[in-house]
């Protein structure tokens, strides 16, 4: 397994040592696993904020071209700073198939913890949401005035005072440059290497390609026509091009375009890293197939079984997708809303920022202790540059008490706060959701579910909201096989991204 290392420390009590300690235990525990490090990320003197990390940002975004399988920390607490850090940047790593572990704390986190992470991770984007509504809101009320929105100003356009468009003369005449020489027969090539040339920039100060130019020449805002989000409005913009100029160069557009692509459909297997075999224990992942009558079919197989090392069979995606969903819904009673909403709550208050928190409390109290050492000392010495030496000792202890305290007291101000009100909310909320969304399948699957197991005899679900398995009879399997059989698959290849 190709891995990274993570490394970072908080505070001018801590150093390079702390740095080299956390990689030490690191490296040794990767090769007691056998994982092989192909690289390192530290962060040096910086709090647990993981916005502000420049090298944990790249981590984040390296993950997603597939070199490594997992982010190898010293401890959790190296990773984020709380569950909300953790939910939030856990999953962007889970998109990316990358897991995160811990040299120290060599465990797995249970049902509650995973539930807690599920639900923040769920819920912040759940309220992100409904606070891009009514930004989206805003911005519509200024569209309808034929105001900036906020986004990008077109080239040949400025804001006056007021947020409304005027025509920037300068730039507008590179916009009617383009224009013309496109209706005169130049190519969209030739066009930007002439811009690019004269130096001339994008509306977003970078040099012209022919994206840029396509976009440029399809913008009806240069005949008057205000657009926003796609649609037209009622609002009027400072006209830049002619009528005849403007369908001149569309009828050439047309002309000109060449039919793109087809875009390839993903599937999305919402079971991925959830569902594993019951014979083998082997995880189950997402594969297509085409049937005789070439009808295309998708459903999870067993990795054993793709090498012909487990004897299970597949199970129709939609199937067993439809069944787990199911499930998870009957959680939804007001009881366990109830429950859940207590449980979060607990758990968000008893661990958030735990680990930090404790680590700089201790430090604290570890300076007190060495404070009344040394007043002990001072109390029992008769020789004044002793005693002189002892005082400076205790001035600089006093110093770091004091950065101690303000570290603790923000690390303090930074926790996520969260009451059963809003969990309530939510989970009510998920409560009512279309059985047909996809994003609200994903969100039930991933707030809830920890692991299905598919025998031949029987479904066993775990959940994280009780952490107790949940067993589906032979008369459910029965159906399950019944329904692969509208099949025969000739394999094309794996969809999903592996386990």
């Amino acid at each position: 397994m190709n891995i990274v290392i993570y490394a970072r420390y908080s505070s001018n009590s801590q150093n390079y040592q702390s740095i080299e300690g956390q990689l030490k235990v690191c490296r040794d525990y990767a090769e007691q696993q056998g994982m092989t490090i192909i690289g390192l990320y530290v962060d040096e003197a910086t709090t647990g904020t993981s916005d502000k990390r420049p090298n944990f940002q790249k981590m984040i975004s390296d993950s997603s071209k597939g070199q490594f399988s997992a982010v190898l920390v010293y401890q959790f607490d190296r990773f984020a700073r709380n569950r909300y850090d953790s939910a939030k940047y856990k999953n962007k790593l889970k998109k990316n198939e990358v897991k995160v572990i811990s040299a120290k704390e060599n465990i797995s986190d249970n049902a509650s913890g995973i539930l807690v992470e599920g639900l923040l991770e769920s819920m912040a984007e759940y309220y992100s949401v409904e606070l891009s509504e009514k930004i989206k809101r805003g911005m519509d009320t200024n569209a309808a005035k034929g105001k900036g929105t906020g986004g990008n100003v077109a080239l040949g356009y400025r804001l006056d005072e007021n947020n409304k468009f005027i025509v920037d003369e300068v730039a507008a005449q590179i916009v009617r440059l383009v224009f013309e020489m496109y209706a005169n027969g130049h190519s969209m090539v030739a066009i930007c290497k002439h811009l690019n040339e004269k130096g001339y920039k994008t509306s977003k100060g970078a040099a012209f390609n022919k994206n840029s130019l396509r976009l440029m020449l399809r913008n009806k805002r240069y005949i008057g026509i205000y657009t926003y989000r796609g649609e037209e409005t009622d609002a009027t913009m400072p006209r830049i091009i002619s009528d005849e100029l403007f369908d001149e160069v569309q009828l050439l557009l047309e002309k000109n375009k060449r039919a793109p692509a087809r875009a390839k459909a993903k599937v999305e297997y919402l079971l991925t890293t959830k569902l594993f075999c019951g014979k083998c224990k082997a995880a189950m992942t997402g594969e297509s197939g085409t049937s005789k009558m070439k009808t295309k079919y998708y459903y999870y197989k067993c990795t054993y079984a793709r090498k012909k090392l487990c004897t299970k069979k597949t199970v129709k995606k939609d199937y067993i997708e439809n069944l787990v969903v199911d499930q998870c819904r009957t959680l939804l009673t007001e009881s366990n809303i109830d429950k859940i909403a207590k449980e979060v709550v607990a758990i968000c208050e008893s661990e958030q920022g735990l680990m930090e928190i404790k680590r700089l409390e201790k430090l604290l109290r570890d300076i007190d202790r060495k404070k009344n050492n040394l007043i002990d000392a001072i109390a029992e010495c008769d020789m004044d540059s002793i005693r002189k030496s002892l005082y400076e000792k205790i001035q600089t202890l006093d110093n770091e008490k004091e950065n101690l305290e303000v570290q603790l007291a923000e690390e303090r101000l930074q926790q996520v706060s969260i009451s059963e009100v809003e969990v309530k909310f939510f989970l009510t909320q998920l409560k009512k959701g279309s059985i047909n969304d996809e994003k609200y399948r994903s969100t039930l699957v991933n707030v809830f579910v920890n692991a299905i197991y598919l025998y031949d005899d029987k479904i066993t679900l775990v959940f994280n909201s009780t952490g107790q398995p949940v067993t589906v009879n032979r008369e459910l399997i029965e159906k399950i096989e019944d329904n692969n059989k509208e099949f025969e698959s000739s394999y094309l290849g794996n969809d999903a991204p592996p386990s």
